[in-house]
């Protein structure tokens, strides 16, 4: 498992976590080209962070080589500092305007090779156990009417 963040991103957590729910669980060529065909601007920052995840992944000692075989472990987006900014209001006032940041993580890891069992000497397959004959159904009987 490797892992990648970036910190103090200027978008809200909400909004980011918006676009990395697209991508969780995914395969990383998959990811890739749903980030880069969404149309949310922090997408750029999410692709971004998944593509060093990935080089990170490949620096790791064990790593197989293929980049194929990666998927989308985790993802998600903390909330960072807030900045405080005031905005002017009617009569002399003032509004607090809160610019919020994020710290974006992206886990990437291997899928295990699949270990399809070999069958020795029969070639017949796995043997099915033999089905019960159905219930007929009992013919019905046309009430007499008195």
């Amino acid at each position: 498992m490797s892992a990648a963040t970036v910190k103090y991103i200027r978008t809200s957590a909400q909004k980011a976590g918006l676009v990395l729910d697209q991508i969780r669980g995914a395969e990383v060529t998959q990811a890739l080209a749903t980030l880069k065909f969404s149309h949310k601007l922090i997408a750029r920052d999410i692709a971004k962070v998944l593509r060093s995840a990935i080089a990170n992944a490949q620096q790791k000692e064990g790593f197989s080589g293929d980049v194929d075989r990666l998927f989308v472990s985790a993802c998600f987006a903390n909330q960072g500092p807030s900045q405080k900014r005031v905005r002017p209001a009617p009569m002399g006032r003032a509004y607090r305007v809160l610019k919020r940041t994020a710290h974006l993580t992206v886990q990437v890891s291997e899928r295990p090779e699949k270990v399809v069992p070999v069958a020795v000497g029969n070639d017949k397959g796995p043997e099915r156990k033999a089905r019960r004959p159905r219930a007929t159904a009992k013919p019905r009987t046309a009430k007499a009417k008195e």
